[in-house]
C-alpha cells in the first residue's frame, strides 16, 4: 500500500509588487506627458549635460517633476534593498510588510537628512549653494533609480540570481554614486573652495556619518 504524504506548499504573494511596479511606470508616463520637453532632456542625462544646465536653479528641487520621479526612485531603491537582503538570506523579497518597513525608513531618513541639511546650510549661510548641490545629486540619483526599476523587475521575478551578479550590480551602483559626487563637486568647485571649511563639515556630518552609523547598526544587528 502506497502511503501518500502531503506537504504544505507555501504560495508567495507577489500581487502587491505588480501594483507598485505598475504605479511606478504610470507615474513615469504621467510625468513624461506633463513635462514632455523636460523629460526628453532628462532622459539624455547619461550623455548630455543640457538638463543640469537648464534646470540648475534650486527652485527645481521642489518642482512636481522632481518630486514625482523622486517618489519613483524611492520605490525602486526599496525594491533593490529588499531583493538584496533576500539574496543574502536576511529577508523575503515577497514580504510586503518588509517592503513597507524599508520604504518608510528610506522616506524618514531622506526627509530627516534634508531638514538637517537645511538647518546647517542656513546656519553656515550656504543655503543657496547646498540646494543647488542637492538638486544635482537628486537628479543623478533619480536617473539611476529609473534605470534600476526594470532591473528590479528582473531580479524580483527570477529566483536563481547568484550573489556574484548582485555584488556586481551593487559595486556598479556605488561606483556611479561616487562619480556623481565628484561631478557635483567639480561643477561647484569655485563655490566649494570659497566655503571649504563648511563643506568639509557638511560632508563629515551629513554624507559620511549617517551611512557609517547605518552600516554599523546593520552589521551589529545581524551579527
Amino acid at each position: 500500500m502506497t502511503e501518500n504524504v502531503l506537504h504544505l506548499r507555501e504560495i508567495e504573494n507577489r500581487d502587491w509588487a505588480i501594483i507598485i511596479f505598475v504605479l511606478s511606470f504610470a507615474t513615469i508616463a504621467i510625468v513624461k506627458s506633463a513635462f514632455e520637453n523636460r523629460f526628453a532632456d532628462f532622459a539624455k542625462l547619461i550623455y548630455s549635460d543640457k538638463y543640469t544646465n537648464v534646470y540648475k536653479d534650486s527652485s527645481n528641487l521642489k518642482s512636481g517633476f522632481t518630486i514625482a520621479l523622486f517618489f519613483v526612485q524611492i520605490i525602486s531603491l526599496t525594491f533593490f534593498i529588499q531583493i538584496s537582503l533576500s539574496i543574502f538570506g536576511f529577508a523575503s523579497k515577497t514580504d510586503w510588510i518588509v517592503y513597507i518597513q524599508i520604504f518608510t525608513f528610506l522616506v524618514f531618513f531622506t526627509l530627516s537628512k534634508f531638514l538637517i541639511e537645511k538647518i546647517i546650510a542656513t546656519a553656515f549661510d550656504i543655503e543657496e549653494f547646498m540646494e543647488q548641490y542637492n538638486l544635482q545629486k537628486v537628479v543623478f540619483r533619480t536617473y539611476i533609480g529609473l534605470i534600476l526599476l526594470p532591473i528590479n523587475i528582473f531580479l524580483f521575478y527570477h529566483d536563481t540570481i547568484s550573489i556574484n551578479i548582485l555584488t556586481i550590480i551593487i559595486v556598479i551602483l556605488l561606483s556611479v554614486n561616487v562619480l556623481v559626487y565628484f561631478v557635483s563637486i567639480k561643477n561647484y568647485q569655485n563655490i566649494i573652495y570659497s566655503k571649504l571649511f563648511y563643506f568639509i563639515l557638511y560632508l563629515c556630518a551629513l554624507e559620511i556619518a549617517p551611512y557609517y552609523f547605518m552600516y554599523y547598526l546593520f552589521t551589529k544587528g545581524i551579527a
